[in-house]
């Protein structure tokens, strides 16, 4: 595990992103309990299907199958579009609710998995990031990348974590403010769509 590794993980998650911005507007609308267990936990959840696939060699087609990487880019923008409608509506995960239930949690998680699920540049971003941390005579290279893809969960959650509380720890102070709300909304909105038209102009 080397200290390249730790500051290039560092950096990347730290990113502003699909995730990151999805967390931040969790923590707002709902708390910080619903950001660290459920957006952050969720994102970091979402994280490993993308990994299996980088691993499988799925990401492989992805990256050499047009129609394979344009389906799954067109069903994330969409996504990404769906989720701006939300913040602008205050809508589904996006909700201000003063107590979180259970299962409005359950439905933070399954957002943030399928943002993550969606976004087919993260699984060419494992197929393209973490081999060059693993050496060309490395024994068991499938289980070295296991333990690379889990220090970069561990990383994601912490730092999606301390956004998450940071965000929450100016909720009151929003919340209460119908103005300040209303700019929140639209600027999650844009944040989203922005995020949305950035990912249906990526290319393989």
């Amino acid at each position: 595990m080397t200290l390249s590794f730790l500051l290039t993980t560092l950096i990347v998650v730290a990113s502003p992103g699909t995730g990151v911005l999805y967390t931040l507007a969790v923590a707002l609308t709902r708390g910080s309990k619903a950001s660290v267990a459920a957006a952050a936990f969720g994102c970091t959840l979402g994280i490993v299907p993308q990994m299996v696939a980088a691993m499988l060699g799925l990401a492989a087609i992805l990256h050499t199958s047009a129609v394979a990487f344009a389906a799954l880019k067109w069903c994330g923008v969409v996504y990404l579009l769906y989720m701006a409608w939300q913040a602008l509506r205050e809508r589904g995960a996006l909700s201000v609710d003063t107590e979180v239930k259970p299962r409005s949690s359950g439905r933070v998680i399954v957002t943030a998995i399928l943002i993550n699920i969606l976004n087919p540049k993260l699984s060419m971003f494992f197929l393209a990031f973490l081999p060059q941390f693993i050496a060309v005579d490395e024994a068991h290279p499938l289980a070295r990348m296991a333990e690379l893809s889990g220090v970069f969960m561990a990383m994601t959650f912490a730092v999606f974590a301390i956004y998450g509380l940071f965000a929450a720890s100016v909720r009151d102070r929003v919340i209460t403010r119908p103005k300040a709300m209303a700019w929140l909304r639209r600027s999650f909105a844009a944040g989203f769509a922005l995020l949305g038209a950035k990912l249906a102009f990526a290319e393989r």
